[in-house]
Order: structure tokens, then C-alpha cells, then sequence
């Protein structure tokens, strides 16, 4: 039995370090872009619940589900949810992390509309008896680490 342990801490240390390929899958592919429309109205909070999210872990290949919520209050354009719908059907088949999918969404997001402020909320179904919730904010507190 301590043979299997050596063996499996061993193992993970390999995986922990030939994740770096992982680490950025997801974050350059392609998707439909998100498109707009003019705001008509000032200072107010939108809030988009997206349910069905599902994406692929980069490392087992397994589908990730959970719920996707974006907050943001609208500068000049809002967001146009027939194409926010269809590119978030772009992570269906995308092999991405869950934090590199919440923050791309909210990269993509402020890309489209630029808006005044945004939070993207990714609450994932549990695997392995582990439940995330991934949580991104713009602007930005700190530069992101390289």
C-alpha cells in the first residue's frame, strides 16, 4: 500500500508539472464574437443567468458543467444575448480551466461593450465531491501575473 502511494504522489507531481500546455488551453481559440447594441439609459446593472455552461477539462477530456452569471452596468453598448448566447455555445467543445473560462468570458465581455464595471460568476457543478465558484471583476485590482 505505501508502494501505490509512493507511486500515485509521484504521479501527481508529474501532472502538476506537464500542466503548463493545460494551464492555457482555451484562452486564444476562436469563438463567435458577442455583439451590442446601444445603451439608451444611465446608471443601472444588467445581469445575465447563462445555466447550461458546459466546457471540457483540459486534462481528463470530461465535460464541466455549472451556471454562468455576468453583472455589469452598461457604458454605451449592452450586450445583444443572441450572440451572447452562441458564443457561449462556443465553450461546448473547448478544452478550457474553469478559472481560464471565467476569466475570458469577462475579457470577452469588456472587449464587446465596455462597460463601466463587470463581475462574471462561475458556480461549477462538483466533480469529485469539489464545488468551484470562480469570480472575476472589471476593472481590475492588479495587473495579471505572467
Amino acid at each position: 500500500m505505501i508502494e501505490n502511494q509512493k507511486i500515485e504522489e509521484k504521479d501527481m507531481r508529474k501532472m502538476s508539472r506537464s500542466g503548463e500546455q493545460e494551464n492555457k488551453a482555451g484562452l486564444k481559440e476562436k469563438l463567435p464574437p458577442i455583439e451590442t447594441f446601444l445603451n439608451q439609459f444611465p446608471d443601472y446593472e444588467i445581469r445575465i443567468e447563462i445555466p447550461e455552461f458546459t466546457s471540457v477539462c483540459p486534462r481528463t477530456g470530461l465535460p464541466d458543467f455549472g451556471t454562468i452569471t455576468i453583472r455589469y452596468v452598461p457604458g454605451k453598448r449592452c450586450l445583444e444575448l443572441r450572440s451572447l448566447k452562441t458564443y457561449i455555445l462556443g465553450y461546448r467543445n473547448l478544452g478550457i480551466f474553469y478559472e481560464n473560462a471565467v476569466n475570458r468570458i469577462l475579457e470577452d465581455v469588456v472587449k464587446a461593450c465596455k462597460p463601466v464595471r463587470a463581475v462574471v460568476s462561475g458556480e461549477f457543478n462538483p466533480r469529485g465531491g469539489i464545488k468551484s465558484i470562480v469570480e472575476a471583476h472589471y476593472p481590475r485590482s492588479k495587473k495579471t501575473p505572467k
